[in-house]
């Protein structure tokens, strides 16, 4: 069985299209609710490192308490950015999603498609209306990335 965990916002769209990808492709994922259930300082550190990108990436910017915290503030440290995510969960950007294939932050949701071990199992949209896979299992016409292979 392959393992998928996303680290997800029931109340967040993208999040939520993420997590029916990932059942689309027919393996229901770990979730963990991370405003419930924060992760750990040190959990925080590994995902974003195995994401690839810089800290600042996983931080919600948009939030109101960003700014409040003055985080976008010339000479703020990544330590600084982990420290105010992990003490204020709501400034991790999601969802995050692990699978054996990589883990990512997967906005867009489709980013989601391309650490998927198993290939989606039938046409989805997202809740917008927006088709992503066809009727095939494929990608929808537009789109620049294949999917996740078999």
């Amino acid at each position: 069985m392959t393992s998928i965990t996303i680290y997800h916002n029931p109340r967040c769209g993208t999040s939520r299209n993420t997590l029916a990808l990932i059942r689309n492709s027919g393996v229901e994922p770990e979730v963990i609710e991370y405003l419930k259930s924060p992760p750990r300082r040190e959990t925080l550190v590994a995902l974003i490192a195995a994401t690839g990108h810089p800290v600042i990436n996983a931080v919600r910017s948009k939030e109101a308490l960003f700014t409040e915290l003055n985080l976008g503030a010339p000479g703020v440290t990544d330590e600084q950015l982990i420290d105010a995510m992990a003490q204020h969960p709501i400034l991790i950007n999601r969802p995050i999603v692990v699978t054996p294939l990589g883990t990512r932050l997967c906005r867009p949701s489709e980013a989601v498609l391309d650490i998927l071990p198993q290939r989606q199992q039938g046409a989805f949209s997202k809740e917008d209306g927006e088709v992503v896979i066809g009727a095939n299992g494929q990608r929808a016409q537009g789109t620049d990335r294949p999917t996740s292979k078999p």
